[in-house]
């Protein structure tokens, strides 16, 4: 019997997480559907989404595939359009955007070619990072969550920024690292996994990260899908148990997000997105200070 390749067995393990992921996920969308009044609450909202929900999903997801994030922007839909509560906003993020994700995760990680220990490593420092900050982010009031997702969305500008304008090296062609550079990549990437769970988004950093590490730039498309798959799942069961998030929004992210993700990675795969990343870096910082604007009026009240 011949040995398992570790990318195939990592594959694998994702796919066993999605498994139970989406089953503790349905388990507590029955116990919604079951539970009298529960449209009065967003984390027990079953009602099927609407078509500007799916919509929203699909178009955030498609342009995260392509590299422009889909936090940042759906956060400021969701402040836009009023749509979701500030306090669960990172919840909503997380579980949303989790199956789109991993579907971003099995297409990179399958075709792009990275050192297994580096990726593993950090995809480990990611999970435990997201897990202990799920566990934060979900029990704070309203005005805490405001001030961390604007602070959040201020430093997520300022990466877009830094990678808008060639402010980090260009890295080079190693898909690996070893002795302190690993464990630098390891604790960057638990900081980083961490700060997901307040919706900063993983993509623009963890390029830098892995640029300033002296890798290759595509290598961060499975370091970052991949983490980003593992950390989501389990960072968000934790925001679902706490009801810190919008049931039925979620739900339209998910269901748009998936086919907006096949759609960039295999229909479209590449676009020029130069003014688009300048759009979306104005429109983060709005919503930034808007956020942290509402965290005073709200200390004020």
């Amino acid at each position: 019997m011949g040995r398992v390749n570790p990318i195939t067995g990592l594959l694998a393990a994702l796919g066993a997480l999605t498994v139970v992921y989406v089953g503790g996920w349905t388990k507590y969308i029955v116990a919604a559907r079951r539970q009298p009044g529960g449209a009065n609450s967003p984390a027990t909202d079953s009602r099927p989404p609407n078509l500007f929900q799916i919509g929203l999903g699909a178009v955030t997801n498609f342009f995260d595939a392509l590299g422009i994030g889909s936090f940042a922007t759906t956060t400021a839909i969701f402040r836009l359009k009023n749509m979701v509560p500030d306090r669960i906003i990172p919840g909503t993020l997380n579980v949303g955007h989790t199956l789109p994700t991993i579907a971003q995760a099995f297409i990179f990680t399958a075709v792009i070619p990275v050192d297994v220990l580096t990726l593993i490593s950090m995809i480990i420092a990611a999970v435990l990072g997201a897990w202990l900050g799920a566990g934060v982010v979900a029990k704070w009031p309203k005005q805490t969550v405001q001030i961390g997702m604007g602070a959040a969305l201020l430093a997520a500008a300022a990466f877009m920024l830094m990678r808008q304008l060639n402010l980090f090296p260009a890295g080079s062609e190693a898909i690996g690292v070893r002795g302190m550079t690993l464990v630098i990549a390891i604790v960057g990437n638990f900081l980083l996994g961490a700060l997901m769970t307040l919706g900063i988004g993983l993509y623009a950093p963890c390029m830098i990260l892995v640029s300033l590490l002296g890798m290759s730039e595509r290598t961060a498309f499975p370091i970052m899908m991949g983490s980003c798959a593992f950390l989501m799942p389990i960072g968000s069961l934790r925001f679902i148990r706490e009801q810190a998030y919008s049931l039925r929004t979620a739900l339209g992210l998910a269901i748009g997000g998936i086919p907006g993700v096949l759609i960039a990675a295999y229909l479209v795969k590449s676009l020029p997105l130069y003014y688009v990343r300048w759009l979306v870096i104005v429109v983060v910082l709005y919503t930034a200070v808007t956020l942290l604007m509402s965290a005073r009026r709200t200390e004020t009240t």
